[in-house]
């Protein structure tokens, strides 16, 4: 299905279905607003009067006045010169999200962006041709600078397209497919490299790969709780409406239903251990908190996907003002707020992994192997996911509290947002590995209860990854194994063949 972008009315879902694949298209409606916006630009050029980033330098030159037969020339040495961009290129994903979200911001016409640019973005994205654009280089001040001028020079002819893998120059690429390079329109440089969009695109493409491992997750923590044949009790309504934080009560009920009318779960109803570990009988309260700070970033990133955020913006009655939008301090919050809930989510998972290959803990085999010993069995896996825990403790220590000055003290504070946001895709990569483990483990411990079953929608869990990972005998090479496993958490197969209904929507 193709979404629709319609100035400030799109949603988190319609971005979501952009980062997996979906087309999308500017609606008609906004075409008025966006061509009175660049009528604006021209009368403003009329009348000579100076407006920053029309006919004045930029950040500490904007008391510099540009002569109108210079103006075209100002915005192109804009781009130029803010292409310093470097690193690894950006995921093709995320590329298309930030030309996605550029054009939503350009629609407004507040930006006095021509129609034509805009529908420029749309057409690249829609032929798939992705902008070489470098992952480093942005304060998440003054606007994803670098990033968009990278984005923007392919655009001009002067940049680089990343086509089937290859760096390709932007001339050969447009050449090829019939289109002229953009010449910009006074203003129109800085629409288009000013704005938090790479900021926003970063941050929502973890958002998204976070929701896939949040919901597997839970999953495979049920999964965990039946290979250690823990009790459902702690997922008692009565407990939690005695403490109502809507994720904590969501998860305790989700939790409760997956495992409802499972075999292994009623065979020990009666006996002797009275609590398990935190792992398991916090799970409510744990992932209902990561639930809880997923939905307050999520709702944050979807106001800055549907703004404005360039400077200065241009309003109906010809007031042009200039202020601070492209201050990316709201998406530096919520990919910290993510990163807290991506390590979290992740460690209960690993210690629910460690907590089954320990026999004093589970009861079951060590390491989940019946000639331990001889046999390692799921010792390492287990290690792996250790190892990419603490990765990613590492990687979330707040971003937002950072700032260096830029531009000679004129953007003397910074918000960071854009590698603040940018870890987030990587560890929640990590946090899916680490669930994928998880799973492979709960579903060995589950083996060992044979011929007693879980529920009905766990057993189909356990069916997606047996198709893919067969039961551990004896020592194999594993990587192959946890590669599988994870690819069900990261691609969503794992939920769907569980009952994505079972869960609660984020």
């Amino acid at each position: 299905m193709t979404i629709a972008i319609v100035p400030g009315s799109n949603t988190l879902a319609d971005w979501r279905q952009i980062y997996w694949g979906a087309p999308f298209n500017l609606s008609g409606s906004a075409d008025a607003r966006i061509n009175a916006g660049a009528e604006a630009v021209q009368n403003i050029i009329r009348k000579g009067a100076p407006v920053y980033g029309i006919n004045t330098g930029f950040g500490k030159l904007a008391t510099v006045r540009i002569e109108d037969d210079q103006l075209a020339l100002l915005q192109r040495n804009l781009i130029l010169s803010h292409s310093v961009g470097v690193g690894d290129y950006l995921p093709a994903q995320v590329v298309r999200l930030i030309g996605a979200l550029k054009v939503a911001s350009l629609s407004h016409g507040a930006s006095g962006a021509r129609l034509e640019t805009i529908r420029m973005i749309e057409k690249l994205i829609a032929l798939d041709l992705i902008p070489a654009v470098p992952a480093q280089g942005s304060v998440g001040a003054s606007g994803d600078l670098a990033p968009l001028a990278h984005f923007v020079s392919s655009m001009m002819g002067i940049g680089e397209f990343v086509v089937d893998g290859k760096v390709v120059p932007s001339t050969e690429v447009l050449a090829h497919h019939g289109l002229t390079p953009l010449v910009l329109a006074p203003k129109e440089g800085l629409a288009l490299l000013n704005g938090t969009q790479v900021s926003t695109a970063l941050a929502l493409a973890g958002t998204f790969e976070t929701e896939r491992a949040f919901e597997a997750a839970l999953v495979t923590g049920v999964l965990s709780l039946e290979g250690a044949k823990g009790t459902d009790t702690p997922f008692d309504p009565r407990i939690h409406a005695l403490r109502p934080h809507a994720g904590q009560v969501d998860v305790a009920a989700a939790l409760k239903e997956l495992v409802a009318g499972s075999e292994i779960r009623e065979s020990h109803r009666n006996c002797s251990k009275v609590q398990d570990p935190y792992c398991l009988r916090c799970m409510p309260q744990v992932m209902g908190s990561c639930l809880d700070a997923l939905r307050h970033s999520s709702s944050i990133l979807g106001i800055e996907a549907q703004s404005v955020s360039d400077n200065p913006l241009l309003f109906e009655n010809g007031d042009v003002l200039s202020g601070g939008n492209f201050h990316a301090e709201p998406v530096a919050f919520a990919a910290d707020y993510l990163a807290l809930a991506i390590v979290e989510i992740g460690s209960m998972s690993e210690r629910r992994s460690s907590m089954l290959l320990d026999t004093s803990l589970s009861g079951l085999p060590a390491f989940l192997t019946r000639d331990a010993g001889l046999n390692s069995g799921l010792m390492m896996g287990q290690i792996t996911a250790a190892a990419l825990t603490s990765e990613n403790k590492q990687k979330a220590t707040p971003a937002v509290i950072d700032t260096i000055p830029t531009s000679a003290n004129q953007e003397d504070h910074v918000s960071m947002a854009t590698h603040g946001a940018r870890r987030t895709l990587p560890m929640a990569q990590n946090t899916q590995t680490i669930i994928g483990i998880e799973l492979m483990t709960a579903v060995q411990a589950c083996d060992f209860h044979a011929p007693l079953r879980s529920s009905e929608a766990l057993e189909r869990g356990r069916s997606a990854l047996r198709a893919v990972v067969p039961h551990l005998e004896e020592d194999r090479r594993q990587s192959p194994d946890i590669a599988a496993a994870t690819k069900l958490v990261r691609s969503g197969a794992l939920v769907d063949a569980v009952g994505r209904d079972l869960l609660p929507i984020i």
